[in-house]
């Protein structure tokens, strides 16, 4: 896959090098010199070009017309809207993605503006510290669906009470999966009549609401007992 990332910052850089790991085709279109110093210290030199990435001639430059996708990741949101059009309406890129850098300008970055995803960092960033501070050992392992479902995984304590329930019968809302159960070192698929057992890793996809469920269910038994001493 052929990818041109438009921004040569942190974000840029770890994901051009991401990229190329993973086997890409990259170029990384930066005109900041500092911040070009440091790429040609991190990339491999015929991936970096130099010029404003919000112009035809640059992008040409870049062979956009190639592009598979394009993610325009600069530090100004007018920047990357201006780059996502000219990708889209101009360029035909088949797949154009925005990072947002204030949360504010989020209703801008639409298909209508020429992009297909955007990633508002500070909304994905307060959403994880929400979580987090909420569902006590529970732990996010990664975003999904611009941040609306999460992979997490949660280790079964004693007393909890999801011990010894079947996961057909734990009332799990539909949009909270269990995706896999590590037990003993060993990888389980879940299945409607398997229960959990003290000492699970437990690995589900599902959304904040989901989530809350289960950590509520996977809680420690001192935990409930707290919980209800409050109530």
């Amino acid at each position: 896959m052929y990818v041109i990332i438009v921004g040569g910052g942190n974000t840029g850089s770890y994901l051009a090098s991401l990229l190329i790991e993973g086997g890409h085709q990259v170029k990384i279109i930066e005109e900041r010199s500092n911040v070009l110093e440091k790429l040609r210290l991190e990339l491999p030199p015929e991936t970096i070009i130099e010029g404003d990435g919000s112009s035809p001639t640059t992008l040409d430059k870049a062979n956009i017309t190639a592009a598979h996708v394009l993610a325009a990741v600069t530090g100004s949101d007018e920047t990357n809207l201006v780059i996502t059009s000219l990708a889209r309406f101009e360029f035909n890129v088949p797949r154009v993605i925005a990072r947002i850098n204030n949360p504010k300008n989020a209703w801008l970055f639409t298909k209508e503006m020429g992009v297909d995803a955007s990633l508002n960092q500070a909304d994905i960033l307060a959403s994880i510290i929400a979580e987090e501070m909420s569902l006590g050992d529970m732990m996010t392992l990664h975003k999904l669906h611009r941040g609306r479902y999460s992979l997490v995984e949660e280790k079964v304590p004693p007393g909890a009470k999801a011990i010894g329930v079947t996961l057909k019968d734990l009332g799990l809302s539909d949009q909270c999966v269990i995706a896999a159960i590590i037990r003993d070192g060993k990888v389980t698929v879940p299945r409607g009549n398997t229960s959990f057992v003290e000492g699970d890793e437990v690995l589900a996809v599902t959304n904040p609401e989901g989530a809350r469920q289960l950590a509520e269910l996977l809680a420690p038994a001192n935990a409930v007992s707290s919980n209800k001493k409050k109530d």
